[in-house]
């Protein structure tokens, strides 16, 4: 499938460049040759896989602190956001993902777009007790309801990471749940791709 013209309107927006939208293609042809092999997205969503993945991961590119060097992503799975915005961004990507299957595609995935980033086979519960690289965000996609997300995102988030996570039509009520146990700085975006979704930027989140 060739890029859509949508997708390259789009990026220009965000001053993606050619070379990376070529380098994100091959991310998507991969992805689908090994969709035959594993579930890594839903089925339904691959013949709209340029808008319900790429342009949804890519979204969040301006909402990066400004002179991202590195970053953390959560429950890599299929790759995004963390492709996509690794390959657009130029900043190093620490994939955590639980599921060696996809932690093998992950990795020829870094390789096959030449990304630079690590993959961190591991359960996320985890990750507290492991020597995190230094990184200036934490990204999640689809990944688990906020007060849940906050917990396993807090070793980046005490880091001083920003948080930029996607998040659906159940925000509002993850928001008022989290902040029962969690003292949280955050704004939120609207998705481009998704009326009823948003992007939570959280800089800062402590327990109470």
């Amino acid at each position: 499938m060739a890029i859509p013209d949508s997708v390259y309107a789009y990026t220009e927006t965000l001053n993606v460049s050619r070379e990376s939208l070529i380098r994100i293609e091959a991310y998507v042809h991969l992805l689908k040759h090994w969709q035959s092999r594993m579930n890594l997205v839903s089925p339904s969503t691959l013949p709209e896989v340029w808008n319900r993945h790429i342009i949804d991961s890519l979204q969040a590119l301006p909402l990066l602190p400004a002179g991202l060097t590195a970053f953390a992503d959560l429950g890599s799975g299929g790759g995004a956001p963390a492709l996509p915005l690794a390959i657009a961004s130029g900043a190093v990507v620490h994939l955590y993902e639980s599921n060696s299957k996809k932690a093998a595609f992950l990795r020829e995935a870094l390789r096959e777009t030449g990304s630079r980033g690590e993959v961190h086979n591991v359960r996320l519960e985890t990750i507290k007790n492991t020597v995190l690289p230094k990184v200036e965000a934490v990204t999640a996609r689809a990944l688990a309801p906020l007060p849940l997300l906050l917990d396993l995102a807090q070793p980046f988030l005490d880091g001083e990471a920003c948080g930029v996570f996607h998040k659906g039509q159940d925000v509002a009520a993850e928001l008022t749940e989290a902040q029962k146990s969690w003292r949280i700085q955050f704004h939120t975006e609207q998705s481009v791709t998704d009326s009823q979704a948003v992007i939570l930027i959280v800089k800062e989140a402590k327990r109470v």
